[in-house]
């Protein structure tokens, strides 16, 4: 086992290719804690290098809803009338308090995402 820190692009597609070989090693086993320490410094670089940023509120909500199924007549009720829904999913009005509880509740999309702030539309 040679672990060393991934400092470049290169380094970083080599340690894919060995996570790739070693992937299904049995835990407490050489290969097994070598592929849990690459696993963890492809993890660092990845999250230092290739950042995933929180979707806005509203595409959280139609992102879950898609997961879920659900049309925008099934959060009449959760967030408000049919209009307000409308205007809520069309960032015609910002969400409320009282909105991001129910739709943590119901969705379970975490309160930190729905208060993000975001643009409304024009």
């Amino acid at each position: 086992m040679k672990i060393k820190p991934i400092k470049t692009e290169q380094d970083y597609e080599k340690a894919l290719e060995r996570l790739e070989v070693i992937f299904d090693a049995a835990p407490d086993t050489k290969e097994g804690d070598e592929a849990e320490v690459l696993s963890m410094l492809i993890d660092n670089y990845e999250n230092q290098y290739y950042p995933i940023e929180a979707p806005d509120p509203i595409e959280a909500i139609k992102i879950r809803m898609e997961e879920m199924n659900l049309k925008q007549k099934d959060l009449v009720g959760i967030i408000g009338g049919k209009s307000r829904v409308s205007e809520i999913l069309n960032k015609k009005k910002k969400l409320t308090v009282d909105m991001i509880r129910e739709l943590e509740r119901v969705l379970h999309i975490s309160a930190s995402v729905l208060v993000n702030n975001y643009q409304l539309s024009k």
